[in-house]
C-alpha cells in the first residue's frame, strides 16, 4: 500500500541529552505496537546504528550513499533485530559530508529528495525517524527540511531552556524558507530525576514557558538505558519491564495520540 511516512527529526544541537537513546527506544516502541519504522542515523558517531547492533561490516551502504550518492534507500536500510523496525546506518563518511553539502546545488534538499520518493511510500514505512548529529550543520538542516515536525529530548538541567530557543529559532528560519510544513513535535525530558529539585524546577519552568508541546510522558535517569546500547538493543527488548522501557512505550502512545488526535 502506498503511503507516506510520517517524518521526525530528533536534534537538539547540544550532545549528551539523550538524543540517540531517544530514536532508538522510541523508534522500537513504535514498532512493537504494530507499526513500521526507519531510522535514519544521520549522526557521524553511527552511535544509533551501534545501539542496535549493526556491525562495522554491515553498513557497506549507509546514509551518506543515500545522501550523497543518490543510492536508493531500499538498497540503503537494513533490519534491526527487532520487528518491525529498520535502520540507515552511519559511517564515519558522514563526517565529511557537510563540506562535501557546501558546494552542492539544493544542499538542503537531498535528504528530503530521498525521502519523498514513490519509491520510499512503496516501502509502506508509518514513521521514519531521524537522528541527527549534535550540531546545527547542513545534515541538521537536511534533516529538518526532509521532516514533518521536529522532537527535542531536553535534559532536565540548568542551562537546558537556554540551548532550546537556538534550535527553535532555526526551526522557524527553515519554516520561513526551506520547508513552510515543518513543526515542533514537542519537547521531551530526559535524565529525569524525581529525587532532584532542580529536574523539577526545569519541568516547570518548561511546562510553564512551552505548556502544551512539553510532553506528559518523561523519560527517567535509569541504568537500563545506559546499560541496553551495550548489548546492542533498545531498552524495551534488553529490560522490557524497566522505568525506561515503560517511559519509552508511553511516549510512542503519545506521539500517536497527539497525530490523529
Amino acid at each position: 500500500m502506498i503511503k507516506n511516512p510520517r517524518i521526525i527529526s530528533v536534534a537538539n544541537q547540544k550532545g549528551g541529552v539523550g538524543k540517540t537513546t531517544t530514536t532508538i527506544n522510541l523508534g522500537a516502541a513504535l514498532a512493537a505496537s504494530g507499526l513500521k519504522v526507519l531510522l535514519i542515523d544521520l549522526d557521524p558517531q553511527g552511535n544509533a546504528s551501534t545501539g542496535l547492533g549493526i556491525d562495522q561490516k554491515d553498513r557497506r551502504l549507509s546514509t551518506y550513499d543515500l545522501i550523497l550518492n543518490d543510492t536508493n534507500l531500499e538498497k540503503v536500510s537494513i533490519p534491526a533485530n527487532v520487528p518491525n523496525l529498520w535502520i540507515s546506518p552511519a559511517t564515519t563518511d558522514l563526517s565529511s559530508a557537510d563540506l562535501e553539502l557546501v558546494s552542492t546545488a539544493r544542499r538542503v534538499f537531498l535528504l528530503k529528495d530521498a525521502l519523498r520518493s514513490t519509491q520510499v511510500q512503496n516501502m509502506g514505512f508509518d514513521y521514519i525517524l531521524i537522528d541527527c548529529p549534535p550540531s546545527l550543520n547542513l545534515l541538521t538542516l537536511n534533516a529538518m527540511v526532509a521532516s514533518d515536525s521536529v522532537l527535542v529530548p531536553l535534559q532536565a538541567e540548568f542551562f537546558a531552556l537556554e540551548g532550546l530557543s537556538q534550535l527553535m529559532l532555526s526551526v522557524r528560519e527553515i519554516r520561513e524558507t526551506a520547508n513552510p510544513n515543518l513543526r515542533l513535535e514537542g519537547i521531551v525530558l530526559t535524565m529525569f530525576d524525581r529525587r532532584n529539585n532542580l529536574c523539577h524546577q526545569v519541568e516547570m519552568d518548561a511546562r510553564e514557558n512551552l505548556q502544551a508541546l512539553v510532553f506528559k510522558t518523561m523519560i527517567p535517569r535509569n541504568v537500563r538505558l545506559s546499560e541496553a546500547p551495550s548489548y546492542g538493543m533498545p531498552v524495551i527488548n534488553y529490560d522490557p519491564t524497566s522505568r525506561g522501557a515503560v517511559a519509552y512505550k508511553a511516549l510512542a502512545r503519545e506521539i500517536v495520540e497527539r497525530q490523529h488526535g
